[in-house]
Protein backbone atom coordinates (compact mmCIF):
# COMPACT_ATOMS: atom_id res chain seq x y z
CA UNK A 1 0.00 0.00 0.00
CA UNK A 2 2.88 2.35 -0.55
CA UNK A 3 1.98 3.03 -4.19
CA UNK A 4 1.15 6.52 -5.35
CA UNK A 5 -2.37 7.11 -6.66
CA UNK A 6 -3.42 9.44 -9.47
CA UNK A 7 -6.99 10.19 -10.56
CA UNK A 8 -8.25 8.96 -13.92
CA UNK A 9 -11.14 11.39 -14.31
CA UNK A 10 -12.50 10.07 -17.60
CA UNK A 11 -12.94 6.50 -16.31
CA UNK A 12 -13.99 7.52 -12.81
CA UNK A 13 -11.33 5.46 -11.08
CA UNK A 14 -7.99 5.93 -9.43
CA UNK A 15 -5.12 3.84 -10.75
CA UNK A 16 -1.63 3.33 -9.40
CA UNK A 17 0.90 5.86 -10.59
CA UNK A 18 3.81 4.53 -12.67
CA UNK A 19 6.42 2.73 -10.57
CA UNK A 20 9.64 4.42 -9.59
CA UNK A 21 12.84 3.61 -11.48
CA UNK A 22 14.23 0.14 -10.89
CA UNK A 23 17.44 1.61 -9.55
CA UNK A 24 15.74 2.14 -6.22
CA UNK A 25 15.70 -0.68 -3.68
CA UNK A 26 12.64 -2.90 -3.73
CA UNK A 27 10.56 -4.58 -1.06
CA UNK A 28 8.12 -7.46 -1.14
CA UNK A 29 4.41 -6.54 -1.05
CA UNK A 30 1.43 -8.89 -1.28
CA UNK A 31 -1.27 -8.46 -3.90
CA UNK A 32 -4.15 -6.28 -2.75
CA UNK A 33 -7.36 -4.80 -4.02
CA UNK A 34 -8.53 -1.46 -2.73
CA UNK A 35 -12.14 -0.39 -2.91
CA UNK A 36 -12.91 2.95 -1.37
CA UNK A 37 -15.80 5.33 -1.58
CA UNK A 38 -16.26 8.88 -0.39
CA UNK A 39 -15.22 12.35 -1.43
CA UNK A 40 -12.93 12.50 -4.49
CA UNK A 41 -9.38 13.70 -4.14
CA UNK A 42 -8.70 17.39 -4.32
CA UNK A 43 -9.06 18.70 -7.82
CA UNK A 44 -11.42 15.98 -9.12
CA UNK A 45 -14.54 17.54 -10.67
CA UNK A 46 -17.62 16.56 -8.69
CA UNK A 47 -19.80 16.48 -11.82
CA UNK A 48 -17.60 13.74 -13.32
CA UNK A 49 -17.09 11.58 -10.22
CA UNK A 50 -19.78 11.09 -7.61
CA UNK A 51 -18.25 8.00 -6.04
CA UNK A 52 -14.63 7.01 -6.34
CA UNK A 53 -13.87 3.34 -6.72
CA UNK A 54 -10.31 2.16 -6.65
CA UNK A 55 -9.60 -1.29 -8.04
CA UNK A 56 -5.92 -1.92 -7.65
CA UNK A 57 -3.86 -4.94 -8.60
CA UNK A 58 -0.67 -4.34 -6.68
CA UNK A 59 2.51 -5.82 -8.16
CA UNK A 60 4.42 -8.28 -6.08
CA UNK A 61 7.58 -6.18 -6.45
CA UNK A 62 6.72 -2.74 -5.11
CA UNK A 63 9.20 0.04 -4.62
CA UNK A 64 9.29 1.54 -1.14
CA UNK A 65 8.77 5.21 -0.54
CA UNK A 66 11.91 7.28 -0.37
CA UNK A 67 13.33 7.71 3.07
CA UNK A 68 12.57 10.93 4.85
CA UNK A 69 14.55 13.99 3.95
CA UNK A 70 16.46 15.75 6.72
CA UNK A 71 13.90 16.94 9.23
CA UNK A 72 12.93 20.60 9.12
CA UNK A 73 11.02 22.23 11.89
CA UNK A 74 7.59 23.61 11.16
CA UNK A 75 7.03 27.35 11.19
CA UNK A 76 6.66 29.19 14.47
CA UNK A 77 2.92 29.68 14.02
CA UNK A 78 2.30 25.95 13.50
CA UNK A 79 4.45 25.07 16.50
CA UNK A 80 2.63 27.65 18.61
CA UNK A 81 -0.78 26.29 17.55
CA UNK A 82 0.31 22.79 18.48
CA UNK A 83 1.71 23.99 21.82
CA UNK A 84 -1.28 26.18 22.66
CA UNK A 85 -3.70 23.32 22.13
CA UNK A 86 -7.17 22.90 23.58
CA UNK A 87 -5.68 21.55 26.82
CA UNK A 88 -3.79 24.79 27.44
CA UNK A 89 -6.74 26.87 26.26
CA UNK A 90 -8.99 25.20 28.83
CA UNK A 91 -6.32 25.61 31.50
CA UNK A 92 -5.79 29.28 30.67
CA UNK A 93 -9.52 30.06 30.60
CA UNK A 94 -10.21 28.27 33.90
CA UNK A 95 -7.30 29.85 35.75
CA UNK A 96 -7.97 33.32 34.31
CA UNK A 97 -11.63 33.36 35.38
CA UNK A 98 -10.71 32.22 38.87
CA UNK A 99 -7.85 34.70 39.06
CA UNK A 100 -10.20 37.56 38.22
CA UNK A 101 -12.57 36.43 40.98
CA UNK A 102 -9.68 36.05 43.41
CA UNK A 103 -8.41 39.57 42.71
CA UNK A 104 -11.89 41.03 43.13
CA UNK A 105 -12.31 39.18 46.43
CA UNK A 106 -8.86 40.16 47.72
CA UNK A 107 -9.46 43.86 46.94
CA UNK A 108 -12.90 43.79 48.56
CA UNK A 109 -14.74 44.49 45.28
CA UNK A 110 -16.63 41.19 45.55
CA UNK A 111 -17.79 40.21 49.02
CA UNK A 112 -19.48 36.89 48.29
CA UNK A 113 -16.28 34.79 48.00
CA UNK A 114 -14.96 36.39 51.19
CA UNK A 115 -17.93 34.93 53.09
CA UNK A 116 -18.14 31.63 51.18
CA UNK A 117 -14.52 30.96 50.24
CA UNK A 118 -14.92 27.25 50.98
CA UNK A 119 -17.45 26.92 48.16
CA UNK A 120 -14.91 28.30 45.66
CA UNK A 121 -12.18 26.02 46.98
CA UNK A 122 -14.26 22.86 46.92
CA UNK A 123 -16.19 23.73 43.77
CA UNK A 124 -12.95 23.90 41.83
CA UNK A 125 -11.55 20.73 43.39
CA UNK A 126 -14.78 18.85 42.74
CA UNK A 127 -14.69 19.88 39.08
CA UNK A 128 -11.04 18.80 38.86
CA UNK A 129 -11.90 15.34 40.19
CA UNK A 130 -14.98 15.07 37.96
CA UNK A 131 -12.93 15.67 34.80
CA UNK A 132 -10.85 12.58 35.64
CA UNK A 133 -13.78 10.38 36.62
CA UNK A 134 -14.21 7.42 34.23
CA UNK A 135 -18.00 7.35 34.63
CA UNK A 136 -18.41 11.02 33.78
CA UNK A 137 -15.99 10.86 30.84
CA UNK A 138 -17.66 7.76 29.39
CA UNK A 139 -21.03 9.50 29.70
CA UNK A 140 -19.73 12.52 27.77
CA UNK A 141 -18.26 10.30 25.03
CA UNK A 142 -21.52 8.35 24.80
CA UNK A 143 -23.60 11.50 24.44
CA UNK A 144 -21.33 13.06 21.81
CA UNK A 145 -20.89 9.83 19.80
CA UNK A 146 -24.64 9.19 19.84
CA UNK A 147 -25.85 12.67 18.93
CA UNK A 148 -23.19 13.92 16.53
CA UNK A 149 -22.00 10.90 14.54
CA UNK A 150 -21.17 11.88 10.93
CA UNK A 151 -23.97 14.37 10.18
CA UNK A 152 -22.76 17.75 11.62
CA UNK A 153 -20.17 19.88 9.77
CA UNK A 154 -16.63 18.53 10.03
CA UNK A 155 -15.39 21.53 12.05
CA UNK A 156 -18.01 20.81 14.72
CA UNK A 157 -17.08 17.12 14.98
CA UNK A 158 -13.40 18.03 15.19
CA UNK A 159 -14.24 20.45 17.99
CA UNK A 160 -16.10 17.67 19.84
CA UNK A 161 -13.08 15.36 19.62
CA UNK A 162 -10.69 18.11 20.69
CA UNK A 163 -12.86 19.02 23.68
CA UNK A 164 -13.18 15.44 24.91
CA UNK A 165 -9.49 14.70 24.37
CA UNK A 166 -8.36 17.74 26.34
CA UNK A 167 -10.65 17.65 29.38
CA UNK A 168 -7.43 17.37 31.36
CA UNK A 169 -6.96 21.10 30.85
CA UNK A 170 -10.07 21.75 32.94
CA UNK A 171 -8.86 19.19 35.49
CA UNK A 172 -5.48 20.94 35.88
CA UNK A 173 -6.96 24.44 35.77
CA UNK A 174 -9.55 23.74 38.44
CA UNK A 175 -7.00 21.99 40.68
CA UNK A 176 -4.65 24.97 40.42
CA UNK A 177 -7.51 27.41 41.04
CA UNK A 178 -8.81 25.43 44.00
CA UNK A 179 -5.35 25.54 45.58
CA UNK A 180 -5.19 29.31 45.01
CA UNK A 181 -8.59 29.85 46.66
CA UNK A 182 -7.47 27.64 49.55
CA UNK A 183 -4.43 29.86 50.09
CA UNK A 184 -6.75 32.87 50.11
CA UNK A 185 -8.93 31.23 52.75
CA UNK A 186 -5.95 30.33 54.95
CA UNK A 187 -4.59 33.86 54.66
CA UNK A 188 -7.97 35.28 55.72
CA UNK A 189 -8.00 32.95 58.71
CA UNK A 190 -4.47 33.98 59.72
CA UNK A 191 -5.35 37.66 59.34
CA UNK A 192 -8.23 37.11 61.75
CA UNK A 193 -6.50 34.38 63.74
CA UNK A 194 -7.79 35.75 67.04
CA UNK A 195 -11.32 34.72 65.98
CA UNK A 196 -10.40 31.11 65.12
CA UNK A 197 -9.22 28.22 67.30
CA UNK A 198 -5.89 26.53 66.62
CA UNK A 199 -7.62 23.33 65.42
CA UNK A 200 -9.18 25.07 62.40
CA UNK A 201 -5.91 26.81 61.51
CA UNK A 202 -3.97 23.54 61.78
CA UNK A 203 -6.52 21.62 59.68
CA UNK A 204 -6.38 24.33 57.01
CA UNK A 205 -2.59 24.30 56.83
CA UNK A 206 -2.37 20.48 56.64
CA UNK A 207 -5.10 20.36 53.98
CA UNK A 208 -3.28 22.99 51.92
CA UNK A 209 0.02 21.11 52.19
CA UNK A 210 -1.57 17.82 51.08
CA UNK A 211 -3.28 19.42 48.08
CA UNK A 212 -0.08 21.16 47.00
CA UNK A 213 1.95 17.94 47.24
CA UNK A 214 -0.69 16.15 45.17
CA UNK A 215 -0.62 18.90 42.52
CA UNK A 216 3.19 19.10 42.45
CA UNK A 217 3.49 15.33 41.92
CA UNK A 218 1.41 15.69 38.74
CA UNK A 219 3.79 18.13 37.03
CA UNK A 220 4.68 16.71 33.57
CA UNK A 221 8.39 16.27 34.32
CA UNK A 222 7.55 14.33 37.50
CA UNK A 223 5.04 12.10 35.69
CA UNK A 224 7.49 11.30 32.91
CA UNK A 225 10.70 10.91 34.91
CA UNK A 226 9.27 9.42 38.12
CA UNK A 227 5.99 7.72 37.22
CA UNK A 228 5.76 5.70 40.43
CA UNK A 229 6.25 8.87 42.49
CA UNK A 230 3.41 10.49 40.58
CA UNK A 231 1.14 7.48 41.05
CA UNK A 232 1.77 7.13 44.77
CA UNK A 233 1.85 10.76 45.86
CA UNK A 234 -0.89 12.03 43.57
CA UNK A 235 -3.27 9.30 44.69
CA UNK A 236 -2.42 8.60 48.34
CA UNK A 237 -1.64 12.18 49.34
CA UNK A 238 -4.71 13.26 47.40
CA UNK A 239 -6.85 10.86 49.46
CA UNK A 240 -5.27 12.19 52.63
CA UNK A 241 -6.07 15.70 51.43
CA UNK A 242 -9.71 14.65 50.93
CA UNK A 243 -9.90 13.34 54.50
CA UNK A 244 -8.37 16.55 55.81
CA UNK A 245 -10.86 18.51 53.70
CA UNK A 246 -13.69 16.71 55.47
CA UNK A 247 -12.14 17.63 58.82
CA UNK A 248 -11.59 21.23 57.75
CA UNK A 249 -15.18 21.56 56.52
CA UNK A 250 -16.67 19.98 59.65
CA UNK A 251 -14.61 22.17 61.97
CA UNK A 252 -15.27 25.30 59.93
CA UNK A 253 -19.03 24.74 59.76
CA UNK A 254 -19.18 23.88 63.47
CA UNK A 255 -17.56 27.09 64.63
CA UNK A 256 -19.10 30.57 64.72
CA UNK A 257 -16.27 33.16 64.61
CA UNK A 258 -18.68 35.95 65.62
CA UNK A 259 -19.77 34.34 68.89
CA UNK A 260 -16.56 32.27 69.14
CA UNK A 261 -18.57 29.18 69.99
CA UNK A 262 -18.99 25.64 68.66
CA UNK A 263 -22.35 24.32 67.45
CA UNK A 264 -22.52 20.76 66.14
CA UNK A 265 -25.83 20.91 64.28
CA UNK A 266 -26.50 18.31 61.57
CA UNK A 267 -29.14 20.43 59.82
CA UNK A 268 -26.71 23.31 59.72
CA UNK A 269 -24.12 21.09 57.99
CA UNK A 270 -26.38 19.96 55.15
CA UNK A 271 -27.41 23.52 54.39
CA UNK A 272 -23.82 24.50 53.58
CA UNK A 273 -22.51 24.53 50.02
CA UNK A 274 -19.09 23.21 50.96
CA UNK A 275 -20.65 20.15 52.62
CA UNK A 276 -22.28 19.04 49.36
CA UNK A 277 -19.17 19.82 47.36
CA UNK A 278 -17.06 17.55 49.55
CA UNK A 279 -19.77 14.85 49.34
CA UNK A 280 -19.56 15.06 45.54
CA UNK A 281 -15.77 14.88 45.63
CA UNK A 282 -15.90 11.74 47.77
CA UNK A 283 -18.40 10.02 45.48
CA UNK A 284 -16.36 10.80 42.35
CA UNK A 285 -13.18 9.48 43.99
CA UNK A 286 -14.74 6.27 45.34
CA UNK A 287 -16.97 5.28 42.40
CA UNK A 288 -14.27 4.02 39.96
CA UNK A 289 -12.64 1.96 42.71
CA UNK A 290 -15.85 0.00 43.19
CA UNK A 291 -15.20 -1.59 39.78
CA UNK A 292 -11.69 -2.88 40.64
CA UNK A 293 -11.37 -6.65 40.24
CA UNK A 294 -8.63 -9.27 40.26
CA UNK A 295 -9.05 -11.15 36.99
CA UNK A 296 -7.31 -14.10 35.30
CA UNK A 297 -5.00 -13.31 32.39
CA UNK A 298 -2.88 -15.16 29.86
CA UNK A 299 0.46 -13.59 28.98
CA UNK A 300 2.28 -14.21 25.72
CA UNK A 301 5.91 -13.06 25.45
CA UNK A 302 6.78 -13.09 21.74
CA UNK A 303 10.03 -11.19 22.34
CA UNK A 304 11.97 -9.66 25.24
CA UNK A 305 10.53 -6.27 24.31
CA UNK A 306 6.81 -6.99 24.58
CA UNK A 307 4.19 -8.80 26.66
CA UNK A 308 0.78 -9.50 25.10
CA UNK A 309 -1.86 -9.86 27.84
CA UNK A 310 -5.16 -11.57 27.09
CA UNK A 311 -8.25 -10.75 29.16
CA UNK A 312 -11.71 -12.23 28.97
CA UNK A 313 -14.67 -10.36 27.38
CA UNK A 314 -14.82 -8.07 24.37
CA UNK A 315 -14.56 -4.29 24.31
CA UNK A 316 -15.77 -1.45 22.17
CA UNK A 317 -13.03 0.39 20.35
CA UNK A 318 -11.19 3.41 21.71
CA UNK A 319 -10.92 2.33 25.35
CA UNK A 320 -7.88 2.14 27.60
CA UNK A 321 -7.38 -0.18 30.53
CA UNK A 322 -5.55 0.41 33.82
CA UNK A 323 -3.78 -2.61 35.28
CA UNK A 324 -1.70 -3.38 38.36
CA UNK A 325 0.05 -6.41 39.80
CA UNK A 326 -0.99 -5.38 43.30
CA UNK A 327 -4.26 -3.93 44.51
CA UNK A 328 -3.57 -0.79 42.50
CA UNK A 329 -3.26 1.50 45.50
CA UNK A 330 0.30 2.53 44.68
CA UNK A 331 0.35 2.31 40.90
CA UNK A 332 -1.76 1.74 37.84
CA UNK A 333 -0.57 1.63 34.24
CA UNK A 334 -2.77 2.46 31.27
CA UNK A 335 -2.69 0.60 27.94
CA UNK A 336 -4.91 0.63 24.87
CA UNK A 337 -7.23 -2.34 24.43
CA UNK A 338 -7.43 -4.49 21.29
CA UNK A 339 -10.71 -6.27 20.63
CA UNK A 340 -12.80 -7.31 17.66
CA UNK A 341 -15.92 -5.97 19.38
CA UNK A 342 -18.19 -6.22 22.38
CA UNK A 343 -19.33 -9.71 21.38
CA UNK A 344 -15.78 -11.02 21.25
CA UNK A 345 -14.55 -13.41 23.93
CA UNK A 346 -11.34 -11.55 24.67
CA UNK A 347 -9.37 -8.34 24.49
CA UNK A 348 -5.64 -7.77 24.50
CA UNK A 349 -3.15 -5.27 25.91
CA UNK A 350 0.26 -4.71 24.32
CA UNK A 351 2.77 -3.81 27.02
CA UNK A 352 6.12 -2.67 25.68
CA UNK A 353 9.05 -2.88 28.09
CA UNK A 354 9.79 0.63 29.34
CA UNK A 355 10.24 0.30 33.11
CA UNK A 356 10.14 -2.01 36.11
CA UNK A 357 6.44 -2.81 35.82
CA UNK A 358 6.45 -3.77 32.15
CA UNK A 359 9.77 -5.60 32.55
CA UNK A 360 8.21 -7.71 35.29
CA UNK A 361 5.41 -8.73 32.91
CA UNK A 362 8.05 -10.23 30.60
CA UNK A 363 10.31 -11.71 33.27
CA UNK A 364 7.55 -12.99 35.58
CA UNK A 365 4.30 -13.29 33.60
CA UNK A 366 1.35 -13.07 36.02
CA UNK A 367 -1.67 -15.35 36.07
CA UNK A 368 -3.92 -12.62 37.51
CA UNK A 369 -3.94 -8.82 37.40
CA UNK A 370 -5.94 -6.11 39.09
CA UNK A 371 -7.94 -3.91 36.73
CA UNK A 372 -10.85 -1.53 36.73
CA UNK A 373 -13.75 -3.16 34.92
CA UNK A 374 -14.91 0.29 33.87
CA UNK A 375 -12.45 1.39 31.18
CA UNK A 376 -11.77 5.00 30.31
CA UNK A 377 -12.19 6.41 26.83
CA UNK A 378 -9.41 7.72 24.60
CA UNK A 379 -9.47 9.88 21.51
CA UNK A 380 -10.13 6.87 19.24
CA UNK A 381 -13.52 6.45 20.88
CA UNK A 382 -14.71 9.45 18.84
CA UNK A 383 -13.85 7.70 15.56
CA UNK A 384 -17.57 7.02 15.13
CA UNK A 385 -18.04 10.76 14.52
CA UNK A 386 -16.24 10.53 11.17
CA UNK A 387 -17.17 8.99 7.84
CA UNK A 388 -13.64 7.83 7.08
CA UNK A 389 -10.30 8.19 8.84
CA UNK A 390 -6.65 7.17 9.08
CA UNK A 391 -5.32 5.48 12.22
CA UNK A 392 -1.52 5.73 12.19
CA UNK A 393 0.75 4.31 14.88
CA UNK A 394 4.30 3.23 15.56
CA UNK A 395 5.59 0.30 17.63
CA UNK A 396 3.44 -0.52 20.65
CA UNK A 397 1.00 2.21 19.59
CA UNK A 398 -0.78 -0.56 17.69
CA UNK A 399 -2.40 -1.42 21.03
CA UNK A 400 -4.38 1.81 21.05
CA UNK A 401 -5.04 1.90 17.29
CA UNK A 402 -6.00 -1.55 16.07
CA UNK A 403 -9.47 -1.87 17.62
CA UNK A 404 -10.75 1.15 15.68
CA UNK A 405 -9.86 -0.49 12.37
CA UNK A 406 -11.02 -3.95 13.45
CA UNK A 407 -14.45 -2.61 14.37
CA UNK A 408 -14.94 -0.18 11.47
CA UNK A 409 -14.24 -0.76 7.76
CA UNK A 410 -14.07 3.01 7.29
CA UNK A 411 -10.80 3.37 9.16
CA UNK A 412 -7.45 2.73 7.49
CA UNK A 413 -4.49 1.42 9.52
CA UNK A 414 -0.88 2.51 9.04
CA UNK A 415 1.52 0.72 11.37
CA UNK A 416 5.24 1.48 11.27
CA UNK A 417 7.80 -0.44 13.25
CA UNK A 418 10.80 -2.75 13.19
CA UNK A 419 10.50 -6.55 12.88
CA UNK A 420 6.80 -6.31 13.62
CA UNK A 421 5.79 -9.96 13.51
CA UNK A 422 8.96 -11.11 15.26
CA UNK A 423 8.55 -8.51 18.00
CA UNK A 424 4.79 -8.65 18.54
CA UNK A 425 4.12 -12.28 17.67
CA UNK A 426 1.54 -14.21 15.71
CA UNK A 427 -1.43 -13.18 17.85
CA UNK A 428 -1.26 -9.55 16.77
CA UNK A 429 -0.29 -10.50 13.21
CA UNK A 430 -3.32 -12.79 12.89
CA UNK A 431 -5.65 -10.13 14.30
CA UNK A 432 -4.60 -7.89 11.43
CA UNK A 433 -4.29 -10.34 8.54
CA UNK A 434 -7.29 -12.51 9.44
CA UNK A 435 -9.71 -9.65 10.14
CA UNK A 436 -8.68 -6.74 7.91
CA UNK A 437 -8.81 -6.87 4.11
CA UNK A 438 -5.49 -5.99 2.43
CA UNK A 439 -6.95 -2.72 1.14
CA UNK A 440 -7.53 -1.45 4.70
CA UNK A 441 -3.98 -1.38 6.05
CA UNK A 442 -0.34 -0.63 5.38
CA UNK A 443 2.33 -2.32 7.49
CA UNK A 444 5.76 -0.75 7.18
CA UNK A 445 8.48 -2.94 8.63
CA UNK A 446 11.60 -0.78 8.62
CA UNK A 447 13.77 -3.86 9.18
CA UNK A 448 12.54 -5.58 6.02
CA UNK A 449 12.27 -2.43 3.91
CA UNK A 450 15.67 -1.11 4.83
CA UNK A 451 14.58 1.99 6.69
CA UNK A 452 11.68 4.19 7.71
CA UNK A 453 9.36 5.64 5.07
CA UNK A 454 8.83 9.23 4.04
CA UNK A 455 6.15 9.41 6.71
CA UNK A 456 4.29 12.48 5.48
CA UNK A 457 4.32 11.29 1.86
CA UNK A 458 2.83 7.96 2.91
CA UNK A 459 0.32 9.60 5.21
CA UNK A 460 -0.78 12.24 2.70
CA UNK A 461 -1.24 9.77 -0.14
CA UNK A 462 -3.28 7.42 2.04
CA UNK A 463 -5.33 10.36 3.34
CA UNK A 464 -6.24 11.45 -0.19
CA UNK A 465 -6.81 8.01 -1.69
CA UNK A 466 -8.88 6.82 1.27
CA UNK A 467 -11.03 9.97 1.27
CA UNK A 468 -10.36 10.46 4.99
CA UNK A 469 -11.69 13.28 7.13
CA UNK A 470 -9.22 13.04 10.00
CA UNK A 471 -6.01 11.37 11.17
CA UNK A 472 -5.45 9.90 14.65
CA UNK A 473 -1.82 9.33 15.73
CA UNK A 474 -0.35 7.13 18.45
CA UNK A 475 3.43 7.35 18.54
CA UNK A 476 6.39 8.35 20.66
CA UNK A 477 7.19 12.01 21.23
CA UNK A 478 9.46 12.36 18.19
CA UNK A 479 7.13 10.59 15.78
CA UNK A 480 4.09 12.35 17.17
CA UNK A 481 5.71 15.79 16.76
CA UNK A 482 6.88 15.04 13.21
CA UNK A 483 3.48 13.85 12.01
CA UNK A 484 1.49 16.51 13.86
CA UNK A 485 3.60 19.30 12.39
CA UNK A 486 3.47 17.72 8.93
CA UNK A 487 -0.31 17.34 8.99
CA UNK A 488 -0.73 20.93 10.13
CA UNK A 489 1.43 22.10 7.23
CA UNK A 490 -0.71 20.10 4.80
CA UNK A 491 -4.00 21.25 6.32
CA UNK A 492 -4.94 17.70 7.40
CA UNK A 493 -7.13 17.51 10.56
CA UNK A 494 -5.13 15.52 13.09
CA UNK A 495 -5.12 14.43 16.73
CA UNK A 496 -2.00 13.11 18.39
CA UNK A 497 -0.81 11.37 21.52
CA UNK A 498 -1.30 12.84 24.98
CA UNK A 499 0.77 12.05 28.07
CA UNK A 500 -1.50 13.63 30.69
CA UNK A 501 -3.14 10.60 32.31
Amino acid sequence: MSARFTPDVEKGIIVPAPPRPASLSTAQESDSTLVTSGSPPTGTPKQEISTITLVQAMPKELLPLAKSKPKTRAGRMIRFRLWFNTYRKFYTLTVTLNLIGLILAATGKWQYPRHYTGAFVLGNLQCAILMRNECFARLLYLIVNTLFAKWPPLWFRLACTSTLQHLGGIHSGCATSGAAWLIFRIVMIFVNYQHFPASIIAAGVITSAAIFVSIASAFPWVREAHHNVFEGYHRLVGWFGLLMTWLFVILGDSYNPTTRSWHADGMHFIRQQDFWFVVGMSIFVILPWLTVRKVPVTVEVPSPKVAIIRFERGMQQGLLSRISRGSGLLEYHAFGTISKGRKSNEHYLICGVQGDFTQSLVDRPPTHLWTRQLKFAGVSNTSTLYKRGIRVCTGTGIGAALSTCLQSPNWYLIWMGSSQEKTFGKTIASLIHDNLPPEQFTLWDSKERGGRPDVMKLLKECYISWGAEVVFITSNLGGNTEMMEGCKREGIPVFGTLWDF
